[in-house]
């Protein structure tokens, strides 16, 4: 292969790998939503049944520096339509008033019992604490700055009740600061891509991750494969992929909803996306052996997809480079870059994407009726500006994965939140 064929070959990746993904997700998502979502014909606030004795819930809220949340979500999970659970809040070293909130509200209701650790643990090891005094086999845990829908418990139990290998289920995050053009971008985000990405990965084989804000497990899978692993960046990754590599079926509810706080700076938009990417890479790292043998195959689309994409990370930042190294230096022919933005196929791949967008949008608009359509405009920066920073966070994650030392505890460090809306959508 010449130089100039090999260069031709990586610039026609870089544009063409998203455009078939699209396809690929579409695909399997509208799948997805004849086959399960509109056969069921049920609405959010109208949960499938449950038996006479249902099983017991335990709700697990780890908690670092939440003062300005906490009330919120735990009043929230006390006010779940459910007959049998309880709350278990960890106070993990919270430097404000979060650990005086949770003692004040406990002392108000029964259903609430509070961990309080000295020093800072992790969320994993919060998990894993709250998961060891529950009290109940099926565990709920959020995040504390997260809102659990009034109906979540029921749709999420419902599938531990009709499937006896379900390991776990993931609820369907709402992002509910919308104020900035970044908030805008990220709601219509977790319905086009998110959303879009989980659905397909349930018809095509696994689910790369539950969603760390909002997911459901049986205790007894969790003790299976040892809970949480305290060292990894992306305790939600690190959990979905051993429970899956030891056949623990990983399921999505798009009607468990839970809305959520993410972050409407450039910085803590990036700081999110690097640990996302890094989390992936270090799971690859610990679980490539058994993600190689013939009794995971059904992973081989997750483990490939993530191979590829961080391939392409690559490969865009060497286009970009290159393009500008042509705005300094005379370059070989082969490696001229006229543009960084292509011309046709770029036209092409920005129709993708807004089908993508349109589709998704459609889909997602039953769990938030005449409110999703607003945000369709201002997805059009979406490749624009997400896609950049994924790309670059996917090249910085893999140095840091592949030199973390293994064993190094992952402790909390406070996210942005964004601002907080006065009123929600």
């Amino acid at each position: 292969m010449t130089l100039a064929s090999f260069v031709e070959a990586l610039f026609n990746f870089a544009f063409y790998y998203p455009f078939f993904m699209a396809y690929l997700w579409i695909t399997g998502a509208v799948y997805y939503f004849f086959y399960r979502e509109h056969a069921e014909k049920r609405a959010v606030n109208d949960p499938p049944p449950l038996p006479e004795q249902p099983p017991g819930v335990t709700f697990i809220v780890p908690c670092h520096d939440e003062g300005q949340n906490a009330r919120e979500t735990i009043a929230a999970l006390l006010g779940q339509d459910y007959p049998d659970f309880e709350v278990l809040a960890v106070n993990d070293a919270s430097s404000d008033e979060t650990g005086k909130i949770l003692d004040e509200m406990a002392m108000l209701s029964d259903h609430l019992r509070v961990i309080h650790f000295e020093t800072n643990q992790g969320k994993a090891m919060g998990l894993r604490a709250g998961a060891i005094a529950a009290k109940n086999e099926i565990l709920i845990c959020i995040d504390g700055d997260a809102i659990l829908d009034r109906y979540a418990a029921r749709w999420l139990v419902w599938h531990f009740i009709k499937g006896p290998r379900v390991g776990a289920v993931t609820g369907n995050p709402r992002v509910r600061n919308r104020t900035t053009l970044l908030g805008k971008i990220q709601a219509g985000e977790f319905s086009s891509i998110i959303g879009l990405i989980k659905r397909a990965q349930r018809i095509y084989g696994r689910v790369f991750t539950v969603s760390g804000v909002v997911a459901a497990f049986r205790r007894t899978a969790l003790q299976k494969v040892g809970y949480w692993k305290l060292d990894m960046v992306t305790e939600d990754i690190d959990i979905s992929w051993s429970l899956q590599l030891n056949q623990w079926d990983v399921r999505y509810e798009p009607n468990a909803l839970c809305h959520i706080l993410m972050p409407e700076t450039l910085d803590g938009l990036w700081r999110q996306r690097l640990r996302w990417a890094q989390g992936g890479i270090e799971v690859l790292r610990r679980r490539f052996r058994e993600l190689a043998t013939w009794r995971n195959r059904r992973m081989w689309m997750v483990g490939v997809e993530l191979i590829v994409s961080t391939f392409w990370a690559y490969t865009m930042g060497f286009v970009f480079v290159v393009w500008v190294a042509g705005q300094i230096f005379t370059l070989p022919p082969a490696l001229h870059v006229s543009a960084v933005l292509p011309g046709w196929s770029g036209v092409m791949l920005g129709m993708t994407c807004l089908l993508q967008f349109a589709i998704s949008l459609l889909i997602d608009n039953r769990y938030e009726p005449r409110s999703l359509g607003r945000y369709y405009y201002w997805m059009i920066w979406y490749p624009m500006v997400y896609w950049a920073i994924q790309a670059a966070a996917s090249m910085a994650a893999v140095p840091k994965a592949l030199h973390k030392r293994r064993g190094s505890r992952a402790v909390w460090v406070s996210p942005d939140r964004g601002f907080r809306p006065e009123t929600e959508d």
